[in-house]
Formats: structure tokens, sequence, C-alpha cells
């Protein structure tokens, strides 16, 4: 195996006591949950402060705007809605994962909330879980003060508030992470259903898949390189140990919920590439960056240079952050998983001003920020964290009751 798709439990080790583990592990997680819900409880009481100022609902802000009343739709009515703008463009709601809309008629049908309450209430516990799940990332690889670090700081992003609304990137988060944690862990079979049901929640499903299947390969060819004179040793590596068919169950089932959801789209739409399509009448699609490189460029040329400048310098600290990660020899699954949500991100074309939001999931590259902030004294770490907090919570406030990006 490769030094960097070396985990710390080999593949395919298990833990017969996990049941028994779990009340311990969460006691464990228990203070960097609470600190990420507190850190989302401000952000929601900031932003009904500043809604009440504005005449405006704040749960109307979390649940109702946007995606949000795509999804309930969904929910309530199931596919086949299609808005038809003056511009020419044609959205479909089929351009919407169905994962969400879901379990947002599933909560609807057991308790007395509508789709968009039901869509908030999965929202904030699938929160919870990507918190969970990201701080035994960073309690596994650097201890308790990096995961706890870790999990505040995704938290308190500028674009954190969306993890308080009914739109699908925390349930999406907390599939991810707890994927990547079994891989971690040599849970293939848990890995593989994991990203299955994170391929149902978003297309960035992909970037789980990835992960699965790199690890994977990772793991079974000797210094990582195919060897032809010994194929026949390598299919019995494949099918004659126990863990190597867990490991192949968890690869055969990653790209299930992903790959169902575009075929079942083609089918609808009468098209090889109807999933593409609808993605192209939102105006979106993968241009390799041009497109992303052109409004910047627009930006920096225009009067808006200070907003191309800072647009520049972020994309620049995206990457070398995610190169810090690679030469300190990151896991494989994380650096494959944050690297291709990056590669997605950045590489879209469409509403440019959805990119930070496009980037939360990408948790992995906060790694040594949260190294960087768990050498500090206790209280000054507070500190840091409590004052980007409180902004970021103004922030959201101000994005949500503006015009601000989806």
């Amino acid at each position: 195996m490769t030094e960097l798709a070396r985990t710390d439990v080999p593949a395919g080790r298990h833990d017969d006591r996990t049941g028994r583990a779990v009340p311990a592990t969460l006691r464990r997680a228990a203070p960097a949950l609470l600190a990420y819900t507190g850190t989302r409880l401000l952000g929601v009481v900031v932003l009904a402060i500043w809604a009440a100022a504005t005449g405006k609902s704040w749960y109307t802000l979390l649940s109702g705007r946007w995606d949000a009343v795509w999804y309930s739709r969904i929910a309530e009515d199931g596919y086949g809605y299609t808005l038809r703008l003056p511009d020419g463009s044609v959205h479909s709601d089929l351009a919407f994962f169905p994962l969400l809309p879901w379990l947002e008629r599933l909560v609807s049908a057991l308790t007395p909330l509508d789709a968009a309450g039901a869509g908030l209430a999965v929202s904030w516990i699938a929160s919870l879980f990507a918190a969970w799940g990201i701080f035994a990332i960073g309690d596994r690889l650097r201890g308790r003060r990096v995961g706890t670090a870790l999990v505040v700081l995704w938290a308190v992003l500028p674009v954190g508030i969306v993890q308080s609304m009914a739109y699908s990137e925390s349930l999406f988060t907390a599939l991810a992470a707890w994927a990547v944690y079994a891989l971690l862990t040599g849970r293939w079979v848990w890995a593989g259903a994991l990203a299955a049901a994170a391929g149902l929640t978003r297309p960035v499903g992909a970037a789980v898949i990835a992960a699965v299947w790199i690890t994977a390969a990772a793991s079974l060819l000797p210094a990582g390189r195919w060897r032809l004179a010994g194929r026949w040793r390598l299919v019995w590596r494949l099918i004659g140990r126990p863990e190597h068919r867990r490991m192949l169950l968890g690869v055969a089932l990653a790209p299930l919920g992903w790959l169902g959801y575009v075929v079942w789209v083609g089918v609808r739409t009468g098209s090889v590439t109807g999933y593409l399509d609808v993605q192209s009448g939102w105006r979106n699609g993968f241009d390799g960056g041009v497109a992303f490189a052109r409004f910047t460029w627009d930006l920096l040329a225009g009067p808006s240079f200070a907003a191309g400048l800072a647009m520049l310098i972020g994309v620049a600290l995206l990457i070398w952050v995610f190169i810090r990660c690679v030469r300190r020899r990151d896991p494989l699954p994380l650096l494959v998983y944050a690297g291709v949500v990056l590669a997605l991100a950045l590489t879209a074309k469409g509403y440019f001003g959805s990119k930070p939001r496009l980037l939360l999931p990408a948790f992995p590259i906060l790694l040594p920020l949260a190294a960087a902030l768990a050498r500090l004294r206790t209280a000054r770490a507070v500190l840091i964290l409590g004052s980007v907090g409180l902004a970021s919570a103004a922030y959201g406030a101000f994005w949500l009751t503006g015009t601000g990006p989806p």
C-alpha cells in the first residue's frame, strides 16, 4: 500500500465492540457537539434578531428560500415541475437529487410538520451527525483537541448558516464524513452503503465514490502498480480473503445511488445525457474552470477589482491548503474526497456566488488550521473561534435577509 493510502487500522479489521463503543464515542464527542450546537444556535439567534428588524421571518428564511422551495415541492408533489424563464433557461426539478425530499416526505408523514418544516428538521439533525463524523475523523487522526477545533471551524465558515437551512449540504456532509471514517477504520460495506446514500443526495456524491474506489485500489495493489503478469494472483487477492470480499462489496455498493438517479433521469427524459441536459437548462455544467476564470478576470478588469482579487486569493488559499494536506500525508480517503469536491466546485460553471456553499462539504481541508488552533492555549482558541463565529453569524443574517447568492 502506498504511504498516502495507509490508515491507522488495516483494511478489513473490525471492532467487535462497535455497539458498546458508540455511547463512549458519543461521550467523547460531546464537548465538540455542544460547541457546534452553540455556534449554530448563535447563527439562528442573530438571524432571528436581524430578520425581525427587517420585518421578515427567520423560519421562512431558513426553510422557504431558493433550493429549499424546490426540495419541499418535490416532497409534496413528486418530480415533474419545470420553470421556464424569459432568458430561455429551463429549470427542471430533476436537477435535485431525491434523498432529502424523500426524508422530508417521511418526516412530514410521521409528524405534524409540513414539507418545509420537515426539511429544516432533517437538516438540523443531519448537521449534528455531520459534526460528529467530522470530530471522529479529526480525533482519530490528530486527537480530541484537533477534532473539536475541526468541528467548530466547519461551523463558523462564512456560509455556515447553510448548515441550518433546509438544504442538502448538512445531510450530504454527514453521509460523506461517516463514509470517510468507515474507510479509515476498514469498514468497507458501511463505506459503500454511505457512499450510495451520499450519491442520492447531491451530484458531488461522486467524490465519496471516488474515495471508496481509489482507496480500495491502493489497498489491493502492491506499491500502487498494476502487474499484468500477476493478474491471477490479483484475482485471488480479491476473492480469497473475507476482508477483500467485504471491500469488493463496498466498492460495488458505492456508485448505486448516484448512478441509479442519473440513469433514472435519463430514462425519464428519454436521453442518455438526460441529467447533463437538465443541468444545462440551469446553465450549470463543467468546463474545466474556463467560465469561472473568465468571471474572475472580468471582476479584476472592471470596477469590482477588490471582489475579483478576494476571489483569486480565496481560490489560491484553497489550493495551497489542499497541497499542505497532501504534503502532510493525510490519509488517502480524505485527500481523494476533498480533492474531488474542490475540483468539481472550481471547474463548474453556473452561478458563481454559490461556490462557497458548494465547497462547504470539503471539511478535510480545514485540518491544518484545526491542528494549528489545537496548539494554542484553550482561552486563546476559544476567543478566536468565538469572534469568527460571531462574524459568521452576522454575515449569514446579512446574506439571508438580503438578495445574496443561494
